[in-house]
């Protein structure tokens, strides 16, 4: 009798265990199912997005966007020196360097559309009377630079150039007083390296520069909101420049029609710098700032590096100053 019921015991055991193993093997085929069929959902979502780089690389729009202008590498002039930098696909393009002095604050300085580093060659001697450094990098596809520009690499070529820019003024022993300045289309890098870069930088230059990139396109021609691309695909300046809280200086034209004054505006009250100005040139339009500005354009930007690094001067010394700018400014006419 005791065999009989330690050996049904035994049946019921190893029976159990049957049923507890096909009830894991079940548990584990209906898991395996349930993870096929939602990456197989998964796949079918992401295949059915378009990737970011597709839609702003789109002809289309680059063509609207960018204008770049080609031309023979030319010789620089006195007081400046090119630089070759190399992308990170191995596309070459450049920096024109013009130095006034190792101890002086250097500006990095990313240019409007359609122009190209060589057309500085004429407005960089203004900075250097200011005593200031300049160093002009050159976009992709512009100039002598190789490559063709694109949206999808455009702000990550403009780091790599600030990078190799910065770590010249290293070597060569300037100041560490740097400044990142851009101007128009520039603005976008200027914002986005200021960024990136913050700790290796005293302050921020926006020269006729944009907040939101979608009403800029649409201006432009190119709607890209019906495209499917989003503010934060593009350029996405305002929610940047908010991140950004070191001295920023902010210029625009009054008149500008291209990019409106409500876009400095914003960029000025979105700006999370405690040290920030704004400086509206009456009459300006979008490309004549420094023509109606003057040599004040370069004094006003000369007073905020000053300002920004401790170096202010006095109203006597500014007096001075601003005399003997007037008095080259006669002289070179």
């Amino acid at each position: 009798m005791m065999r009989h019921e330690m050996h049904q015991n035994k049946v019921h055991t190893k029976t159990r265990l049957q049923h507890l193993y096909l009830c894991l093997c079940l548990s584990s085929l209906l898991l395996l199912v349930t993870l096929y069929e939602y990456n197989s959902r998964a796949a079918t979502r992401e295949s059915s997005v378009p990737n970011t780089s597709e839609l702003i690389d789109n002809p289309q729009i680059l063509q609207i966007i960018f204008h770049p202008r080609k031309a023979n590498r030319t010789s620089p002039p006195d007081q400046a020196q090119d630089l070759d930098i190399v992308l990170e696909d191995g596309s070459k393009t450049g920096c024109r360097i013009y130095t006034s002095d190792k101890n002086a604050p250097s500006i990095i300085y990313f240019h409007g559309n359609g122009e190209i580093l060589e057309d500085h060659d004429n407005i960089a001697p203004m900075y250097l009377r200011q005593g200031l450094n300049l160093a002009v990098i050159e976009y992709r596809g512009y100039g002598w630079s190789e490559g063709t520009p694109l949206l999808s690499s455009f702000l990550s070529d403009s780091n790599t150039s600030f990078t190799a820019v910065r770590e010249w003024f290293r070597t060569n022993q300037y100041s560490d007083d740097i400044f990142v300045m851009g101007r128009s289309l520039g603005s976008a890098c200027a914002i986005d390296v200021a960024l990136q870069n913050k700790e290796d930088i005293q302050g921020l230059i926006i020269e006729s520069g944009f907040a939101e990139t979608l009403p800029l396109a649409k201006t432009l021609g190119v709607d890209l909101e019906a495209l499917g691309i989003k503010e934060e695909q593009a350029f996405n300046n305002n929610r940047k420049i908010e991140q950004f809280d070191k001295p920023t200086f902010i210029l625009h034209g009054q008149n500008d029609l291209l990019i409106p004054l409500w876009q400095a505006q914003r960029l000025h009250s979105s700006c999370g710098a405690k040290a920030k100005e704004m400086q509206i040139i009456p009459g300006a339009d979008h490309n004549t700032l420094i023509q109606h500005g003057g040599i004040m354009y370069f004094q006003v930007i000369k007073q905020f590096i000053d300002k920004t690094t401790g170096s202010a001067l006095d109203w006597r010394a500014r007096r001075k100053a601003y005399k003997q700018a007037k008095q080259q400014q006669a002289d070179d006419r």
